[in-house]
């Protein structure tokens, strides 16, 4: 996810959304039938299976399969290798939607921009079939 460094910095900052901070459109903006995320995994199935903060996403029960199974299994460490690509394709469709939220975000403030640009020509006389003087 660089390329929104060069974006932000060589480009137009103010149509690149910050992704550190929260989206601000709400996430059915244009989709009414989407639903929200929902975590699989409880606070206490990741807090009894101890993951640290940073493994505890929307991957987290495949994770704690995983480890379940390399802790029942544990000599045999290849034993694992379905629960082991279950949790890298859950991270991989993971990263897959932030992307995907991250570009919507990105457009629709494009969008935005281009709305307000409009707006501020027609308003200065200068819309379109208009010669401006």
């Amino acid at each position: 996810m660089g390329a929104h460094l060069g974006r932000r910095y060589l480009g137009d900052a103010s149509v690149e959304p910050d992704p550190l901070r929260m989206p601000t459109y709400p996430p059915d903006f244009g989709f009414p039938e989407r639903k929200e995320r929902e975590m699989v995994a409880t606070q206490q199935q990741m807090n009894d299976a101890q993951l640290v903060l940073q493994q505890r996403d929307y991957c987290a029960h495949y994770l704690i399969r995983l480890l379940q199974c390399k802790r029942d299994s544990f000599p045999n460490f290849l034993a694992c290798k379905h629960e082991q690509h279950d949790w890298d394709y859950c991270e991989h469709l993971d990263y897959v939607k932030r992307m995907k939220e991250f570009e919507r975000e990105r457009r629709l403030l494009q969008r935005k921009k281009r709305r307000e640009q409009k707006e501020a020509d027609v308003a200065s006389g200068q819309g379109p079939g208009k010669v401006a003087l």
